[in-house]
């Protein structure tokens, strides 16, 4: 591997990183409104809830592609596969067949829009 590979290697992780980061903040300040409307918590998850929703949108728009519309694709397969992480982690309900067949074509589709060659 040369040094130009790493490279790109290391933007590709950092890519990976943002995106996972992400959909966890955007999970964890949906879940907290979810809590407070649906489980009967406190108003006060609203407050941790909004923080965690305005880091998912600075951290989306650390993405390292340049169209706001492409950032979002991308971001929707990773979505998708960390929102069953959060079903079985946090919510001790685990994945069935379909659910992981649908994560792995969110995120096949992810990489092709993400890592696909552009010409131009």
């Amino acid at each position: 591997m040369d040094l130009g590979s790493r490279g790109a290697y290391g933007r590709r992780m950092q890519a990976l990183v943002i995106y996972v980061a992400a959909a966890l903040a955007e999970i964890a300040g949906c879940f907290a409104f979810w809590a407070w409307f649906r489980l009967g918590k406190s108003i006060l998850w609203l407050v941790p809830g909004l923080a965690s929703l305005a880091a998912f949108a600075w951290l989306l728009a650390l993405s390292p592609v340049s169209e706001a519309g492409r950032a979002y694709a991308v971001y929707g397969g990773v979505y998708i596969a960390s929102s069953l992480v959060w079903l079985w982690t946090v919510e001790g309900h685990r994945p069935d067949q379909w659910d992981a067949i649908g994560a792995a074509v969110g995120l096949l589709g992810a990489g092709i829009i993400l890592w696909g060659p552009r010409g131009g």
